[in-house]
C-alpha cells in the first residue's frame, strides 16, 4: 500500500540547499531507488520541511515584523504599571487586541471600564470593530490600556474640592453634564471646566499650600451611578421643590433632595448651603486679577467642549475649575435650584471679592449686605434642619402652593389699556455729549422715548418740530452710573455709528425717572420697545436695586455692632485700603456700621430670595458676563480686546476697557474660522465683516463661546428639555 503526501514547492526548492549542506549526491538514475520508496521519502522529507516553516514564524525581520506577516505590539497596563506585547497582525480588530490582552494577563478583574489610548496621536480607541489597519497602528505605536472613568479634584464654584470620577474618554460637554446630573444641577450646557490660574507672582509651592487651605475633600462620586437622573423625569416641573416654603433654605439630605445619589452618603451642604469665608487671610492668599489682560489670559484655559479630558492632557487627580462658562442663566427656579443657585451665589460673591468685576462702594456695602444676611441665615437654617431632619415634603401639597403661586403672580390691572399701543416717556433730561478738552456740562431738553428712539427737544413746546438730536438706541451699549448718596443717577450711552461710537450720557432727577428711562434704554439696546412684556419687571428690578443701596435707614432699627460681624471677609481689598491710615480697630468698626446699615434693606428676605437678589444684583453690574479675549483686529495696529457676552460682540481699548464697537447676534448672518492662520471673521446682515486673530488664546475657545451663546439662545420653556448634543458640536466646534 502506497501513502501519498502532498510535496511542498518549498520542499523541492529547499532540495539543493540541503544536498549542499549534507554531502548528499543522488541516485543517477531513478531505476537505482525504488519509485514507491521515493514517493515514500520525498513525503516525509516534505513533512519535516513544513514543521520547519511553521518554525519561520519565530523569525524576525530586519523591519521588525516576523516572517509569518505578524508584529509586535507593545502595551503597558497601567493598573498593574506592566508592559505586554502582543503578536498581530492589522487585520485583527480593537476588540480583539483587548480580548488577547487581558487572557495573556491572566488577572481576575472587571476589565469593563479599560480601553485602549494611543498616546502619540492622543486618541481613544473606542472603535472596537475596527481593526489597526483602519486607525493606522503599526509596530512602532505604543497603547495604554486604562480605565475609561479617573478620578479628578474638582473646585466648585464656592471655591471647595470634591474628588469626582470622571469618563476621561467622553468628550467635555459629555462630562460635564453627567457631573451636574450627579450634583443635582440642572441646565448643564451653562458650566464648563477651566484650568486653573498661575499667579505668576507667587511660587509653586506657596500654590499648593493655598490649595490645601482652601480644598475640602467630599465623598468620592461617580456620575451616573444611582443618580435621580436615572429617572424618566430628568428636568420635571412637578419634581419635588428643594427647598424649605418656609424659610426658604434647602431642604434635609432626604430622598426628596438627592434621591438615591451617592450625595446621600456625603454632606450635601457644601452644595446647596453656603459656607462663609473663614478667615481674612483666605481672600489674601487667592490670585486676584490686576488687569484686564490677565483678566483675557485666565480665559485660555477654558477646555474644549468637543474633545475629551486625555485628549486635553488632564492628568489623573488633576485639579479642573467648575465654573458657570455662558451667563445666560436659563430657567433659574428657586424651587427646583437650590443647588445651582447656591453654586452661582457663590460664583457672583468670589467674583466681587476678588474683583473681577468693578462695582461702586455703595454697591460693594449692599453685596456685603447680602453675604452677612446670607450666612446667619445659612448657620439658622442648618441648626433647624439638624434638629427636623425627619421633615418630608408633600409633593400635592408643593404642586397646589405652585398652582396658587403661578395664579397670584399672573394677575394684572383691571384697566385693560389698548394693548396694540407702544408705552412712550417724555420728560425733562440732561444730556451731555463728553468730548476731549470740553468744559461744557450738562445742557437740558424735553426728551421723548418712542419705539427704540430718543429724540431730544430744546423745549416741550417745540416737540412737534424738528428735534435737535436723534438717538437710534438699537446695538448700543448701555452702563448705569449712579451714586445714591450723591443723588447722582446717570446713564451712558455709546451708539454705534459708521466710524465707532458715540458717546452720549443721560441725567435723571429722580430714582422713578431712572428706572424707567434705564430700562427703556436696556430694551432698546436689545431692539424691542416699551410694549415688550420685560419691560415693567425691568423698572421693578432697577428700583429694588437701588433700594438696597440706601444707607439711611432708622438708627433705632440699626443693629448693635457685635463680633459675628467680620468686615475683611465681606468687603473686597479695594475698599478696606480706602481707609489704610485710619485705626484698624476704627475701620473695623466704621465698615461693620455701614454694612449693618445696608443690612436693615434687606433683612426681611428668605435665605433664597436673598441669594436670587444677589444674583440679579450682580447681573446688573456693567462689567457682568463679559468675557475678554486679547486680539489684533484687521487694520489694526495694536493689540486690543475682543468682548464677547451673551447677545453681542465688544471691541475694547486693552488697557481702559472702553468700548469702540459693538456688534449684536441678532444681525450676525455667519461666522467662520481660518484655522490655519487663526482668524475669526464674523459676517453681519447690514455692517461690513468683523476678522480679528486671536493672541495668547486658541481661536477655537473665541469660536465655542460665539456658537455656545447662540445655542443657548434657542432654548425654550416648552421644549423638550434634553440636550441636542449634536447641534451644540456643529456650532462650537467648526469641524464636526
Amino acid at each position: 500500500m502506497l501513502f501519498f503526501f502532498p510535496v511542498s514547492p518549498l520542499c523541492l526548492l529547499t532540495l539543493p540547499s540541503l544536498r549542499k549542506k549534507q554531502k548528499w549526491d543522488p541516485p543517477v538514475s531513478s531505476l537505482d531507488l525504488p519509485t514507491p520508496l521515493f514517493v515514500i521519502f520525498l513525503s516525509f522529507l516534505s513533512a519535516f520541511l513544513c514543521v520547519k516553516r511553521m518554525a519561520l514564524d519565530g523569525i524576525r525581520m530586519p523591519d521588525g515584523c516576523y516572517a509569518d506577516g505578524t508584529w509586535e505590539l507593545k502595551m503597558h497596563v497601567t493598573d498593574l504599571n506592566r508592559d505586554v506585547s502582543l503578536r498581530v497582525t492589522g487585520e485583527i480588530h480593537i476588540g480583539g487586541v483587548m480580548l488577547k490582552l487581558v487572557e495573556k494577563l491572566d488577572v481576575k478583574k472587571d476589565w469593563s471600564d479599560h480601553a485602549l489610548w494611543w498616546e502619540k496621536k492622543k486618541t481613544w480607541l473606542l472603535k472596537t470593530h475596527w481593526t489597526l489597519d483602519k486607525y493606522g497602528i503599526q509596530a512602532d505605536a505604543r497603547l495604554l490600556f486604562t480605565p475609561q472613568h479617573k478620578l479628578l479634584r474638582l473646585q466648585l464654584p464656592n471655591m471647595k474640592h470634591m474628588k469626582v470620577k470622571v469618563n476621561f474618554s467622553d468628550r467635555v460637554f459629555k462630562a460635564v453634564s453627567d457631573i451636574c446630573k450627579t450634583f443635582n444641577i440642572r441646565h448643564p450646557e451653562e458650566l464648563s471646566l477651566l484650568r486653573k490660574p498661575r499667579d505668576p507672582k507667587k511660587k509653586k509651592k506657596k500654590l499648593e499650600e493655598a490649595e490645601v487651605d482652601l480644598a475640602m475633600e467630599g465623598p468620592l462620586l461617580t456620575p451616573g451611578s444611582g443618580s435621580i437622573y436615572s429617572s424618566p423625569g430628568l428636568y420635571s416641573k412637578t419634581m419635588t421643590p428643594t427647598y424649605d416654603s418656609r424659610d426658604g433654605s434647602p431642604l434635609s439630605p432626604t430622598s426628596a433632595w438627592f434621591g438615591d445619589s451617592p450625595l446621600s452618603e456625603g454632606n450635601p451642604g457644601i452644595l446647596a448651603v453656603s459656607q462663609p469665608i473663614s478667615t481674612p487671610d483666605t481672600l489674601v492668599k487667592l490670585y486676584k486679577h490686576q488687569s484686564l489682560l490677565d483678566k483675557a489670559k485666565i480665559n485660555q484655559g477654558w477646555l474644549d467642549s468637543s474633545r475629551s479630558l486625555m485628549e486635553q492632557d488632564v492628568k489623573e487627580n488633576e485639579v479642573l475649575l467648575l465654573r458657570f462658562k455662558y451667563h445666560s442663566f436659563f430657567d433659574l427656579n428657586p424651587k427646583y435650584d437650590a443647588i445651582r443657585v447656591n453654586q452661582l451665589y457663590e460664583q457672583a460673591k468670589w467674583a466681587i471679592l476678588l474683583e473681577e468685576i468693578e462695582c461702586t462702594e455703595e454697591e460693594m456695602m449692599m453685596f456685603a449686605a447680602l453675604q452677612y444676611h446670607i450666612n446667619k441665615l445659612s448657620i439658622m437654617s442648618s441648626d433647624n434642619h439638624l434638629n427636623n431632619s425627619e421633615k418630608e415634603v408633600d409633593e400635592v401639597d408643593a404642586a397646589l402652593s405652585d398652582l396658587e403661586i403661578t395664579l397670584e403672580g399672573g394677575k394684572t390691572s383691571n384697566t385693560l389699556g389698548d394693548i396694540t399701543a407702544i408705552p412712550e416717556l417724555a420728560d425733562y433730561v440732561k444730556v451731555f455729549k463728553p468730548k476731549k478738552l470740553t468744559l461744557k456740562g450738562y445742557k437740558q431738553y424735553w426728551c421723548t422715548f418712542k419705539d427704540i428712539t430718543i429724540c431730544c427737544y430744546k423745549s416741550k413746546e417745540e416737540s412737534h418740530g424738528t428735534p435737535a438730536h436723534q438717538m437710534n438706541l438699537r446695538g448700543c451699549e448701555v452702563t448705569p452710573d449712579v451714586n445714591i448718596s450723591g443723588q447722582k443717577f446717570n446713564i451712558k450711552l455709546l451708539i454705534p455709528v459708521a466710524d465707532g461710537m458715540n458717546e452720549i450720557w443721560l441725567r435723571c432727577d429722580t430714582e422713578k425717572q431712572y428706572a424707567h428711562w434705564m430700562a427703556a434704554c436696556r430694551l432698546a439696546s436689545k431692539g424691542k420697545t416699551m410694549a415688550d412684556s420685560s419691560y415693567n419687571l425691568e423698572v421693578q428690578n432697577i428700583l429694588s436695586f437701588l433700594k438696597m443701596q440706601h444707607m439711611n435707614p432708622d438708627p433705632q432699627f440699626i443693629e448693635p455692632i457685635t463680633t459675628d460681624i467680620n468686615p475683611e471677609c465681606l468687603v473686597s481689598p479695594r475698599y478696606l485700603k480706602k481707609y489704610k491710615n485710619k485705626q484698624p480697630g476704627f475701620i473695623r468698626d466704621l465698615i461693620s456700621a455701614r454694612i449693618l446699615e445696608a443690612h436693615q434693606n434687606v433683612a426681611q428676605m428668605s435665605l433664597i430670595e436673598a441669594k436670587m437678589r444677589f444674583i440679579q444684583a450682580w447681573q446688573s453690574l456693567p462689567e457682568f458676563g463679559i468675557t475678554h479675549f486679547l486680539a489684533k483686529f484687521q487694520g489694526g495696529k495694536k493689540d486690543e480686546l475682543i468682548g464677547i457676552t451673551y447677545n453681542r460682540l465688544i471691541r475694547m481699548d486693552a488697557h481702559s476697557g472702553d468700548a469702540i464697537k459693538t456688534w449684536r447676534f441678532s444681525n450676525m448672518k455667519q461666522w467662520n474660522v481660518n484655522w490655519e492662520i487663526k482668524m475669526v471673521t464674523v459676517e453681519f446682515a447690514d455692517e461690513p465683516s468683523l476678522s480679528f486673530i486671536c493672541a495668547e488664546v486658541d481661536c477655537k475657545v473665541v469660536h465655542e463661546f460665539i456658537g455656545g451663546y447662540i445655542f443657548l439662545s434657542t432654548r425654550a420653556k416648552d421644549q423638550n428639555e434634553s440636550l441636542d448634543e449634536e447641534m451644540f458640536y456643529k456650532l462650537t466646534s467648526g469641524w464636526v
